[in-house]
């Protein structure tokens, strides 16, 4: 399931003078398998993510969990895939 617009997404930290990586925050009900699925963003360059990003997930529900994801890709589309990191 790929998502799209903002909900659940927060940018906790931008970029300093437009360089190196911003860290966001997503809170959602899904699993992290499922927010790892290629393209999961579907307008994630609109939302200003960006390759290299480091992404905060927490799943949300009876079993709350956070792991921290990474953004490794966003295509010229503008969706945008995340990977988490070991």
């Amino acid at each position: 399931m790929a998502v799209a617009g903002t909900t659940g997404l927060s940018l906790l930290v931008p970029r300093l003078d437009g360089t190196g990586a911003a860290v966001w925050n997503y809170t959602s009900v899904d699993a992290h398998a499922t927010v790892d699925a290629t393209d999961y963003f579907t307008d994630g360059a609109e939302n200003g993510l960006q390759v290299g990003d480091v992404m905060f997930v927490t799943k949300s529900g009876a079993t709350e969990t956070t792991t921290i994801h990474g953004v490794i890709t966003v295509t010229a589309g503008g969706a945008a895939s995340i990977s988490v990191q070991a």
